[in-house]
């Protein structure tokens, strides 16, 4: 298993743990604010994963292909394992039941660590419905990605950076298109 499974392995692991009632959807959106946040920070994603826009909001395309085929990698599958279950909330929901309940945080930069636990701390009661509004929000990434090119695509990293970025676009190119060639 490569560094960024790890990485994945143990966000799921951390934000199960660490906030309250996550479950897909929730994690789908915890996860996509750990790379975005992380990305607008530091030019680059914690996980890897690309994200298309879904009508509940970003969604992780690799990983939601594992969940409806229930086919995950091992190392996964050591970690964790999912259940599909229906609630008021989320009619096609999947309760993630912890293996190992002790992320292994050393796989995480003090930059990742710090995002990661920023996002956990911001929506530790959150429920999935909020995230999925604050997603929609007006010029998200989401927001963006729908307007532009439609439901279903691909939301490209870069619609994150702002005023607020302290990385010029250059820079942020070329450290994305270094851990696209290492991942």
């Amino acid at each position: 298993m490569n560094i960024t499974e790890q990485k994945i392995v143990n966000a799921i692991i951390y934000f199960v743990k660490n906030t309250k009632d996550c479950k897909k959807t929730k994690l789908f959106k915890l996860l996509y604010y750990l790379d975005f946040i992380h990305f607008k920070q530091h030019g680059l994603s914690v996980t890897g994963y690309n994200y298309i826009s879904m009508p509940y909001g970003p969604v992780p395309s690799k990983l939601l292909e594992q969940f409806e085929k229930d086919e995950f990698p091992e190392e996964f599958k050591k970690n964790f394992s999912v259940e599909k279950v229906t609630d008021d909330d989320d009619k096609y929901s999947y309760q993630i039941h912890l293996k190992n309940k002790i992320p292994d945080l050393d796989w995480f930069t003090p930059n990742e660590l710090s995002v990661l636990e920023e996002v956990a701390f911001m929506y530790k009661e959150a429920p999935a419905k909020d995230l999925v509004e604050a997603t929609h929000f007006r010029n998200t990434p989401w927001d963006k990605t729908v307007k532009t090119k439609g439901m279903g695509k691909q939301i490209d990293y870069f619609l994150a950076l702002d005023e607020e970025s302290t990385l010029t676009q250059e820079e942020i190119e070329e450290r994305f298109r270094l851990q696209k060639e290492l991942g």
